[in-house]
């Protein structure tokens, strides 16, 4: 499992905040399997649930000394992930970084903003302005 699959585990775990979709109603007529049938089929033809991010890291980081928004370090801290520059050299070769590998602030930026946009295709709810 790669770095990126952490930190998306770690706020999709966290759906409370997001909106699920409602369970299929119980078929009252016809056997156990169709229900079972009525129900996969349901749940496959169904999208996706959102998941707010903005929300989650919000309530997460509330009380904490984290700056989530603009800080790839801190983003990793608040998940509790490693956030040392070996990890992040690691995420940012998995994203596709093709700059110096040297925890430059560029480095650094490009990393928050990719974590973000990635997250955003993932089926999270993310803030037009933390992905550009």
């Amino acid at each position: 499992m790669g770095i990126f699959s952490s930190i998306k585990d770690a706020i999709f775990g966290k759906k409370a905040v997001a909106s699920e979709p409602a369970a299929p109603a119980p078929n009252p007529v016809g056997s156990a399997l169709d229900a079972a049938t009525s129900a996969m089929a349901a749940a496959a033809a169904a999208p996706p649930a959102e998941v707010d991010v903005d929300a989650i890291l919000t309530a997460e980081a509330a009380g904490k000394d984290l700056n989530w928004r603009t800080s790839i370090v801190d983003l990793m801290k608040l998940l509790g992930i490693d956030s040392s520059l070996a990890n992040r050299k690691e995420l940012a070769t998995e994203l596709g970084y093709t700059g110096e590998l040297d925890g430059s602030a560029e480095m650094n930026i490009w990393l928050h903003k990719a974590v973000m946009r990635e997250l955003a295709a993932n089926g999270g709810k993310v803030p037009a302005d933390l992905t550009d």
